[in-house]
């Protein structure tokens, strides 16, 4: 091309030059131009958003959840010793009537989280019985475990929280003192004391019974109430990284009238949390057949129940309950169903015969996850 002015040839120069340089440097990107009001200054221009070069642009990730279903379950021959041989393809496990594949089986200790629930209102030999053998308790505890020590009559007595210093909780033991009952009724009724001819007798001091009294032969202890209690204690405590357990010490009353929880409510509870029911009863209890309640929560959340006589006998169950809740198998699944259901039953076997299975009856949605 020919240029016959010096000055054009150096603009048309330049003007190649930048074009060049812009093209070297990126893309060049042409906004719209929209139409100003001349009577106000220029609006900034929008900013643009640079898009990122098509190779840097990492395609959408597709993440899923698997849930697997946790559960401790405890195995004993027909003399009540633990059985600890079992081997994974020994076990079968189902959930609302389908066979589930179990994907781990571990017999590794798991430390404890024990609440401990005395109960406060025993007749004169119950609490004869009790009362001396509770320091016991601490000979069946690991340096890893820890303890919650707590009474229950009417009301929940909450101790000092827990804690796994041993020596604590030998004094929190050798502090517990129960209020003890005559097994004879008082004479009076229930809430004036002695009367005569249906008038309080003259100078009779108002009955001061302790905090449970019988009215018309109905127990007002609220046991619902206080394993309820004892639950929301456990709640911080992961049931994947310690075993959460409930010993419960009582004669089996239970005023169900003065219980703000109801058992299927309390029960609901216990399972959501992976908490797990032991309990001892009474020499009376046993013989008045007042065990309902004990079994029930024992046998439905995987516990047990230790049926006592002794103060030795007592002593005795509390090492045996820590070990049994301590050395569970742990076994593991990824359950196959309806997961529209909130509860799901649970039901394990063993192929070798003449063996005793204790595991929670089931669990609800959501609950008892590893993921």
């Amino acid at each position: 091309m020919t240029t016959k002015c010096p000055r054009e040839f150096a603009a048309l120069t330049a003007t190649i030059a930048a074009l060049s340089a812009a093209l070297i440097i990126g893309s060049i990107t042409i906004a719209p131009i929209f139409a100003q009001d001349p009577a106000k200054p220029d609006a900034p221009a929008p900013a643009q958003q640079q898009q990122p070069p098509p190779s840097t642009q990492k395609p959408g990730v597709i993440s899923t959840t698997t849930t697997n279903v946790v559960v401790p379950v405890t195995v004993k021959d027909k003399k009540g010793s633990l059985v600890a041989d079992l081997k994974k393809d020994e076990f079968r496990i189902f959930e609302d009537g389908v066979e589930q594949n179990i994907i781990q089986l571990s017999t590794e200790p798991v430390p404890l989280s024990m609440v401990v629930l005395i109960d406060n209102d025993l007749k004169q030999k119950d609490a004869d019985q009790v009362e001396p053998s509770l320091r016991a308790i601490v000979g069946g505890l690991s340096v890893n475990d820890e303890a919650s020590i707590n009474r229950f009559d009417q009301f929940f007595h909450e101790g000092t929280g827990f804690t796994k210093d041993q020596e604590k909780i030998v004094t929190q033991l050798r502090r517990t003192k129960l209020d003890k009952r005559s097994s004879a009724p008082p004479p009076g009724d229930p809430f004036s004391g002695p009367t005569i001819n249906g008038q309080p007798a003259p100078g009779a001091d108002p009955l001061n019974y302790p905090s449970t009294r019988a009215i018309k032969a109905q127990a007002t202890k609220a046991l619902d109430d206080a394993v309820w209690s004892g639950a929301q204690l456990l709640k911080d405590r992961s049931p994947e990284k310690r075993r959460k357990i409930i010993l419960l010490i009582s004669d089996g009353q239970n005023g169900v009238k003065f219980n703000t929880h109801k058992y299927d409510e309390v029960r609901a509870d216990l399972l959501r949390q992976g908490i797990a029911v032991y309990s001892i009863t009474t020499g009376s209890s046993y013989f008045e057949r007042r065990l309902n309640r004990l079994e029930e929560y024992a046998h439905d959340t995987g516990g047990d129940v230790y049926y006592g006589a002794k103060s030795t006998t007592f002593e005795n169950f509390y090492s045996v309950i820590a070990e049994e809740a301590r050395n569970q198998y742990t076994l593991v699944y990824s359950p196959q169903g309806d997961r529209k259901i909130d509860y799901h039953t649970i039901e394990v076997r063993v192929r070798r015969e003449g063996l005793v299975i204790l595991t929670r009856k089931g669990y609800y949605g959501g609950t008892f996850a590893a993921h």
